[in-house]
Formats: structure tokens, sequence, C-alpha cells
């Protein structure tokens, strides 16, 4: 049996980690000098509140080994004969790291996949290797499905606070603040450029939901909710999306705080892949 584990950074909603019975490790995200497991003790809710009334200093770090530790024992302790650990790209994190630290002195093989990716991203490699899994997969099998994943995940999104996005380093420089218009964005090559410019909410749907239908057939796609006040652009996304022959399944998601803190509120994210 194979089980599957992944860190919090993945924004692995409640209903997916529960259909693939999926251990998730919590990342550490520190807001104003305290520290807190995100999804444990801090959900996006009272996260995104911090931003009320100041932008506060928030940091993430990676996993303890310790942490994975207990998620492989877990597992193996559910039945698992050996596991997948799915995780947040080395090039960003050092979970992949914290995760090879702890499948030394896990009590079954472990197999790690750094996918390169980000996000819900993540997810989307889970998912992959999930039903990889329940189709028969051996191990190998279900790493390189996640693998490929990773490799050809789509994105696009908003971001409300541009100055948050900024502040990372990865805003391309010509993307320009506006009160007037909506810039609709994707991550390309560890940079985030513009797609198009929007005047409302409507259009930026509309925007969002062309570049993912241009990404291939029976897509699955994530749309992520941050705050409250993004709730009617991602409704309007997701309602083009249902009706998109081009989709096959949509499922919500939580902007949580170790994305959040690198995109700040007002965002709306949307991950998607083409099923194999």
């Amino acid at each position: 049996m194979i089980g599957l584990v992944t860190d919090s950074n993945s924004q692995l909603p409640p209903e997916l980690a529960k259909r693939f019975e999926v251990e998730v490790v919590p990342l550490s995200v520190t807001v104003d000098g305290q520290e807190y497991l995100e999804g444990v003790d801090l959900d996006a809710g009272e996260f995104y509140a911090r931003f009320e009334s100041r932008r506060p200093v928030v940091s993430t770090a990676q996993p303890s080994p310790g942490r994975f530790a207990e998620a492989y024992e877990a597992a193996a302790a559910a039945g698992a004969t050996e596991i997948l650990s799915i995780h947040i790209g080395a090039s960003v994190s050092g979970t992949v790291n914290s995760a090879r630290l702890a499948s030394q002195v896990a009590p079954v093989p472990v197999r790690i996949v750094d996918t390169g990716t980000a996000s819900f991203a993540v997810s989307l490699c889970v998912w992959e290797a999930a039903e990889a899994v329940a189709a028969g997969a051996t191990l190998e099998e279900a790493a390189a499905a996640a693998e490929r994943v990773g490799a050809s995940v789509g994105n696009v999104f908003v971001v409300g606070a541009l100055d948050v996005a900024r502040a990372g380093g990865r805003l391309a420089g010509d993307v320009a603040a506006s009160s007037t218009t909506i810039p609709v964005l994707t991550l390309a090559g560890g940079v985030m450029r513009e797609v198009d410019r929007c005047r409302d909410l409507e259009e930026a749907a509309e925007v969002m939901a062309g570049f993912i239908r241009a990404g291939g057939s029976s897509l699955r796609v994530g749309v992520g909710v941050s705050d409250p006040a993004t709730v009617p652009l991602v409704e309007a996304l997701e309602e083009r999306l249902r009706k998109a022959p081009e989709v096959s399944e949509v499922v919500r998601y939580v902007i949580g705080p170790s994305v959040g803190a690198h995109t700040g509120p007002g965002t709306v994210g949307a991950m998607f892949s083409a099923r194999r």
C-alpha cells in the first residue's frame, strides 16, 4: 500500500486530502515575530485579518525533519508499506531537504518528489499521483505522474497587493499598480508577468478563463480564494470554467498563509493541468 504525504504549501483542500488519505505536514509562518503552524494554529481568515490595519511582517519556514518523521510514522501506522512524499520545489523552500532527512529514519521506504513548483500546483501533482496509485501504479510510476504534472502545470492570477508581490522580488518591473484596472498575471520562469489588464471583475474572469481553456483538454483546475473580498471574482471564474468543454473538474482551495505571505490579500489564483 502506497501512502501519500505533502506539505501545507500545496493548499490541498480538505476534501481532496480526505479522498486520497493524504498526510499534510504544516509549514511555519511567522507574523510580526509570532510563529504559527499553517492550517493548525493560523488559518487564512486570521492571517488576512492582520492586513486590515497595516501590512504585517511575515516570513515562512519549512517544516522540521521531525514533523516529517511524524507524518511518515502515521502513514505507516495506517498501513502504508511505502510512501510517496510530494512537495514544494527545492528552489523556493527547504521543505524537500527536511523530508529527505526524515526519510532516512522512516519505518518504510519513502520516495520524495520535488515538484519544482508551489501552491495548488503541488496539489495537482498529488492528485495525479493519487489517481495513478488507485489505478494500480507502482511507487515509481506514481512519482513519475507527479513529476509530469509539476513540469507542465499552468497558472493565472490577480494580486490585490502588488506591493507585497513586488517585495518578494518576482514581479516583473513593467507591472504597474492602477486604481482603474486589474492586472491579470502568470508566473513563468520565476517571474510574475502580465497577461492582460482588465477594467472590472467580469472582464478579469473572462481573461482568466480564456487563459486556462487554452491550456489543453480534460483540465483539472483549482481556483484559489484568499480574503472574503475575492469571492465575487472566484465565483465568476468558477461559473465560466464549469461551462467550458476543456475543463473536466473544478475545485476551490484557500490561499493560505504560506502563499499569501508573498501575494497578500486580494489574490485570486487558478492552477490547472491536463489529465493523462
